[in-house]
């Protein structure tokens, strides 16, 4: 049953239960993107995994998501177990065979999988705010430390870089609001405290260096399949907002690297967002449009991405309407708002004649599914009733001890696994603020040698913000303060230390940093 450049996802049947034909997932449309929805205990995770399974033989890499913890058993050999055997020979499918597949586990927390991180910089502004749950005038004010950091050679890699801007940003709120509009010392402090929020929540296990390199999550075994790429989010689910910024991220991230391929004769990656529902949960208007362009636009790039999620209500029509491969599993129709939700899975299928999609939808059971793909020049093909394929690999989680020896061996062994704190803003503004502290130290010394300057005298000096003396320097005690000349006068040094620092700044315009469509970093 299996056919070339094709995903074989199972049998659809005839309406008296005998098997109609195979039903496949073209590779070409791999990257129209996708939909996977059902009612709890419907079967969506082993489809999840018979799409990864099909995807890493065909050589595309999988990133995805293990909520529960049981998809993580893709990596160990499978158990022709009766009733996977029942299945296969149910819908005809002779070629079945057990396998293991090759798989690198990541984890937030460093705890079941290698460290993922990011850096504050390459998260950008607007997935920070969506982190924090930001007003408007917080995410002003975020936007602010973003473009001072950018211009001013302050690398935002960390929590405590960002809260070392911001206490600079506040104490200084009054100069920087003539430049950049006003800054408010209540939306400073109550961003300080989100961050701290955040790091209570274990957000300081994300922001960090070494960031994870889109190219590790796109590898190929040397046998030639696609490496799939497990998060452990069972933990990180605590904390749902963190898990569905962190994946918007890595989403923008593929977008913003990768190159313009078209549409390739099969995925450069396949990425499986589940529980997507957590990311538009309560998303401001902006946010969801950028979800949508990015969603849109990243097909070009050759990135499948499909949404897994219980109830397909979950995902804004907009990005509905980009979904090409639709997988949908039984849904429960006992309240108002579920009976809405089948009637809205009916109508986006093409319809078949040979039953009532709405009724099926209902009436499914597990393993099985309504399933439409793309076909011929990219038109849905009408709906199937069918019977979800068996998995090759273990169906169930790994134990600890499988786990530790898969990490062993993994192929990004020792790269992420150690933090590296390297000088940032945090160092960058304490050596600052500590050098004008002394240069006013110094000045304030010299000034008990020397009388008050003339009146009537104005100093003309620029000053930055926090960094340096404002007062003007005293002339010396006894003489009245000549008019300054065009000729070379000697500085004090304050002023020197003054003019080093806004040389520094002033060096660093020329190297600001361009953020892409979802406010992240472009490399």
């Amino acid at each position: 049953m299996l056919e070339d450049g094709k995903l074989f996802l199972g049998a659809s049947r005839n309406p008296d239960d005998t098997i109609n034909k195979g039903e496949y997932l073209d590779l070409k449309f791999g990257n129209r993107h996708g939909l996977v929805t059902g009612a709890t205990g419907t079967g969506k995770t082993v489809t999840l995994q018979v799409l990864a399974e099909g995807f890493s033989k065909a050589g595309v890499p999988v990133f995805c998501a293990d909520v529960k913890g049981d998809l993580s058993g893709i990596a160990a050999l499978g158990e022709a177990k009766d009733f996977l055997l029942k299945r296969a020979e149910q819908i005809g499918f002779s070629e079945y065979d057990v396998e293991q597949f090759p798989v690198i586990f990541w984890d937030l927390y460093g705890e079941k999988g290698h460290r993922v991180r990011t850096t504050m910089s390459e998260m950008g502004p607007l997935l920070l705010s969506r982190l924090m749950n930001a007003s408007d005038a917080q995410e002003g004010v975020l936007n602010i430390a973003f473009k001072l950091a950018d211009e001013g050679g302050l690398p935002l890699l960390d929590l405590k870089d960002l809260r070392a801007l911001l206490t600079y940003m506040g104490e200084n709120a009054g100069e920087l609001s003539a430049k950049f509009g006003f800054i408010s010392k209540a939306s400073v402090g109550s961003i300080q405290r989100e961050l701290l929020i955040l790091e209570q929540q274990g957000a300081e296990h994300f922001f960090g260096e070494p960031a994870l390199k889109i190219t590790d999550i796109m590898r190929v075994a040397n046998d030639g399949r696609g490496v799939i790429s497990v998060l452990a989010a069972d933990k990180l689910m605590m904390n749902p907002r963190l898990y569905g910024t962190f994946l918007l991220w890595l989403l923008s991230e593929l977008f913003e690297e990768l190159p313009e391929v078209g549409d390739p004769d099969k995925p450069r990656l396949v990425f499986f967002f589940d529980e997507a529902h957590l990311l538009f949960n309560d998303a401001p208007k902006m946010l969801l449009e950028r979800v949508e362009q990015v969603v849109r636009l990243i097909r070009s790039k050759g990135v499948g991405v499909y949404f897994v999620t219980q109830n397909p209500l979950d995902v804004p029509e907009t990005v509905l309407a980009q979904l090409g491969n639709r997988v949908q599993h039984a849904l429960r129709a006992y309240t108002p708002r579920e009976q809405k939700a089948v009637k809205t899975a009916a109508e986006t299928f093409r319809a078949n004649p040979a039953f009532d999609c709405a009724t099926a939808i209902t009436a499914l059971g597990t393993g099985e599914a309504l399933i439409s793909t793309l076909e011929g020049k990219g038109a849905p093909s009408m709906v199937e009733r069918t019977l979800i394929r068996p998995p090759s690999a273990r169906v169930g989680p790994l134990s600890e001890a499988e786990r530790r020896e898969n990490l062993s061996k993994s192929p990004v062994a020792g790269l992420y696994d150690e933090d590296y704190d390297r000088e940032s803003a945090y160092e960058i503004l304490a050596k600052r603020a500590a050098k004008a502290t002394e240069a006013a130290e110094m000045a304030r010394e010299a000034a008990s040698d020397e009388a008050a300057p003339a009146p009537g005298t104005a100093s003309t000096r620029w000053t930055l913000p926090g960094f340096g003396d404002e007062a003007p320097a005293p002339s010396r005690a006894g003489t009245a303060e000549k008019p300054r000349s065009r000729g070379y006068q000697r500085e004090t040094i304050a002023e020197a230390a003054m003019k080093t620092v806004a040389r520094t700044v002033a060096s660093s315009l020329g190297r600001a940093l361009v953020r892409g469509i979802l406010g992240s970093l472009k490399r």
